[in-house]
């Protein structure tokens, strides 16, 4: 069998594996470490190879762009002791944690070593907790954590792997040296990414071919992170800041029929990579698990259990009394919530958001990323697939049951900001026709009130617009968008109904 033909092959069953989780209802990132583990283990699987000096990039950047593309700032001011917890303390806390048994466990690797493996398997990956939660709709509280959590924490994780694989090379790991370069790096991406993205879009605001508009955000994307790789910044970093700075602008520059296409694309992109991802990490275990005799084997087993047992315990311990911290702060002095309607955190909350801490694809690229010669690169690979494929099937098929256990259930406040947005975006359209009577005229407002009217979310189709009230439609939806636009940059909305109104207007406006 070629090799194009034996990635036909993966990709077909990547796709059945992902069709078996949504039916079961369980993250498909766990079906997918399964296909791994099962690739790793097959005589005669394809052999598919990848540089490691393009793996993070590969991987990250536009993994990381989509869920920074979404992220809400609004929600994320909300919440920022808590995923400032999570996205630093934790990871931090979990990485020493990891480096400690590393060191405990096999004296021989370096500390730097050892800080990289531990930096490798500390940033969860929120993928695969939302695609379990959003199915069970528990409160949008933790999903806004977990969310903000999951963009964070590669940024710090990542940058503290950089350090610790450039000390490596360098022979040398000091603390004393870290302060003044995380300094710089950071301020350096925070204004890096906001520069590239205003020149991104200069650059792209004259593109109508939709083609063509994909394919320049995919360059982009790759070409944030390579610049930021190359003037020594922080790459995540950069490319979140980027991200939000080009999504709070974008929708006014981006035209319907180029958003609507692109998005599909980079669902689809997204899961391709979640896939080779998976797969190449498979094959790079196979030859290491053959390599070894029988009994280092087991010592390598052992010690990734043990890695794994390790960032469990971690991130639960830590959660729970940061929970525990801000349950009593709060039993004593009052929950003042920074927004009317903000629910407290509770304990069962806490304790899904301890047990949604899977890795994913983060894990997997710095792995991958480790160049030829690493120390310990072998057990260090292998240790990372296996907190991988533990977290995801350990934590990833019994998240759903806990979540019934403990009936949590969601308030819905971006249901109830959707409805609120879509009323006032009706109002501003309609008040664009107010003094108009002509046929045009009511037909826009007929097809506008059944697309955004009471009735808007149960998906009724409706028939397409005539083309003499073209004009009529298209001042009626700039009023609209307009209106949620401002609604979003007032806070009244976050960016989670805010794009759920831009695709329902989207929609209006070409016709689907």
């Amino acid at each position: 069998m070629t090799g194009f033909e034996s990635l036909l092959g993966v990709l077909l069953v990547a796709v059945v594996l992902a069709a078996l989780a949504r039916r079961m209802g369980a993250p498909y990132p766990a079906f997918l470490a399964l296909g791994g583990a099962v690739l790793a283990f097959v005589p005669g699987a394809p052999k598919f190879t990848i540089d490691p000096a393009v793996a993070l990039a590969l991987f990250v950047a536009p993994v990381l762009l989509d869920a920074a593309y979404d992220s809400s700032p609004r929600d994320l001011k909300d919440y920022w002791v808590p995923v400032a917890s999570l996205a630093v303390v934790s990871v931090a806390l979990t990485t020493f944690a990891v480096a400690y048994v590393a060191r405990m466990l096999v004296p021989g690797m370096p500390w730097a070593a050892a800080v990289t493996l531990g930096a490798i398997v500390s940033p969860p990956d929120a993928a695969a907790a939302m695609a379990v939660l959003k199915q069970l709709r528990p409160p949008h509280r933790i999903l806004t954590i977990l969310s903000g959590e999951s963009l964070l924490n590669d940024a710090s994780a990542l940058l503290i792997y950089r350090l610790a694989v450039g000390a490596v090379a360098m022979q040398a790991f000091t603390l004393g040296s870290l302060g003044p370069t995380l300094l710089l790096v950071v301020v350096g991406s925070i204004v890096v990414g906001p520069v590239l993205g205003w020149l991104m879009l200069r650059v792209t605001n004259a593109v109508e071919d939709v083609p063509t508009a994909i394919i320049l955000q995919f360059i982009s994307t790759f070409g944030v992170w390579i610049i930021a790789d190359r003037l020594g910044l922080s790459s995540v970093l950069t490319m979140f800041c980027f991200a939000v700075f080009v999504a709070r602008r974008a929708p006014v520059r981006t035209p319907a029929r180029v958003r609507l296409p692109s998005y599909a694309v980079w669902d689809t992109a997204v899961f391709l990579l979640n896939v080779l991802a998976f797969v190449f990490i498979g094959l790079q275990v196979r030859p290491i698990l053959a390599a070894l005799d029988p009994d280092v084997r087991m010592q390598y087993l052992r010690f990734a259990g043990l890695v794994l047992l390790t960032v469990i315990t971690a991130r639960i311990c830590w959660v729970l009394l940061h929970n525990g911290v801000v349950l009593t702060k709060n039993r004593l002095f009052g929950h003042r919530p920074k927004r009317p309607g903000q629910p407290p955190p509770t304990f069962a909350g806490g304790l899904i958001i301890s047990w949604a801490g899977m890795r994913g694809i983060i894990t997997l690229a710095a792995a991958l990323a480790l160049p030829d010669g690493f120390p310990f690169r072998d057990l260090i690979v292998l240790t990372a697939f296996a907190v991988v494929f533990g977290t995801l099937v350990l934590q990833g098929l019994t998240l759903k049951p806990l979540i019934r256990v403990l009936r949590l259930e969601d308030d819905d406040p971006v249901g109830r900001e959707v409805e609120a947005a879509r009323e006032r975006a009706l109002e501003a359209a309609l008040s664009t026709l107010e003094n108009d009577r002509s046929p045009a005229a009511e037909a826009v407002r007929l097809e506008l009130s059944a697309h955004l009217g009471a009735h808007a979310a149960s998906g009724e189709e409706v028939g397409e617009a005539h083309a003499s009230h073209e004009d009529v439609h298209r001042l009626a939806l700039q009023a609209a968008r307009r209106t949620v636009l401002a609604m979003r940059d007032r806070d009244e909305i976050g960016d989670d109904a805010f794009h759920r109104l831009e695709e329902e207007l989207d929609r209006v406006e070409v016709g689907i």
